[in-house]
């Protein structure tokens, strides 16, 4: 690894800088500070001024490198896709943003429908919607819901850092234990094994499913390509926690990067299947939009040396000529398993792997059988009686 000495990191961030917003005619163009922002900086953590009821009332001003949650007013929770390649048509997500910091993140743009950029905004300031677990619980409800799964993480990820202080998706998950309404959770971080409790009991009525992604084995590459995600010893460590308790888990490989982790794919099954996990997966490395520059910058970053052949095998899986060739394929079912040699490849290794460690041999299906309305709580009553 050679890191570029004249494109600074900064310390606990996956990105650089804040490139321009697609979508914004205009931008602001800070004056240039010759020295990276000091850890102090870097770990400040701002949280909105709560009134009496919880509920934001003043919005901390974020620093250049410090994270700044600011409040999300939205009156609906449960995002609805179409897409034939996404296991789930409905899905939450409590946060929007990331201070995961994941270099590759596919989420990443959606910030720059915010007003924001791709980059470090995406990482340091994090919209909550500190109504989620309410809104969740009016939605399920309606008459109108149909049981179905529900995808936590589907965006971004559900138990990033400020979850163990704001707690909106322990909260959430408590609705659905309510109305028994099955769940899927994809996350990163330790965390998860908190709520431990509550996904034991979502388990009892087939409720719940847990992927852990884990990217790399390596513990050193994981800092610098998803700075504040846990280690990949305390993921599988959850993958563990998790499948000892009777939680139905998953474990992940994505993105699977070009020379950069494919060849940990062996190891990474292997190490799934030792702690626990009963089916496993992957996916290419996919670069929409902006990300392509972020992380052609954080190559040169870090891999300056194989960087060319880190994006033409992305250009191959993505049926692109070598070049000047698209880094994305947005076309359903090739996005997510690519095309060619390479893409093929990957498939074979992990299909040989897979069998040889028994693992995909038996699926998991969540159910809706169990679902129910609880009944409401009843009305207070009134302190005189008229």
């Amino acid at each position: 690894m050679i890191p570029d000495s004249n494109n600074p990191t900064i310390k606990g961030r996956g990105a650089a800088d804040n490139p321009k917003n697609r979508f914004e005619k205009t931008h602001l163009a800070p004056d240039p500070d010759p020295q990276p922002p000091s850890l102090d900086e870097v770990e400040a953590i701002h949280l909105p001024v709560l009134g009496a009821a919880g509920v934001p009332s003043a919005e901390a001003p974020a620093s250049a490198s410090g994270t700044v949650y600011l409040p999300d007013r939205t009156r609906s929770i449960i995002a609805t896709n179409s897409s034939p390649d996404i296991p789930f048509a409905a899905s939450i997500n409590p946060y929007r943003g990331c201070s995961h910091g994941c270099i590759y993140c596919f989420a990443r743009p959606t910030h720059e429908y915010l007003g924001m950029s791709a980059g470090l905004d995406f990482e340091t300031k994090i919209l909550v919607k500190y109504d989620a677990p309410e809104l969740l619980r009016a939605a399920l409800a309606s008459p109108k819901w149909r049981p179905q799964l529900i995808a936590m993480s589907g965006v971004t990820d559900c138990y990033q850092p400020i979850e163990r202080k704001l707690r909106l998706t322990r909260r959430c998950l408590e609705v659905l234990l309510d109305f028994r309404n099955p769940v899927g959770i994809v996350t990163k971080n330790h965390l998860v094994t908190r709520d431990i409790d509550l996904l034991k009991a979502l388990a009892a009525f087939d409720c719940v499913s847990v992927t852990v992604s884990l990217t790399t084995l390596n513990a050193e590459l994981t800092r610098i390509l998803e700075p504040r995600t846990s280690v990949p010893r305390d993921r599988l460590k959850a993958v563990k926690e998790l499948s000892a308790a009777g939680v139905p888990v998953n474990v992940l490989m994505a993105p699977v990067i070009p020379a950069i982790t494919d060849h940990e794919m062996p190891a990474v099954l292997e190490a799934a299947k030792e702690a626990g996990a009963k089916t496993a997966g992957f996916v290419p490395l996919r670069l929409p939009f902006g990300v392509k520059d972020l992380f052609g910058d954080w190559l040169d970053r870090h891999f300056p040396d194989r960087k060319n052949k880190v994006l033409n095998r992305i250009r191959d899986i993505r049926g692109q000529p070598r070049g000047d060739g698209k880094l994305n394929d947005p076309n359903f079912h090739t996005r997510m398993r690519g095309e060619g040699v390479w893409a093929e490849h990957f498939a074979q290794v992990f299909q040989l792997h897979a069998e040889r460690l028994g693992l995909n041999e038996r699926g998991y299906a969540s159910s809706t059988a169990h679902f129910r309305r609880p009944d409401p709580p009843p009305a207070p009553l009134p302190l005189f009686d008229r």
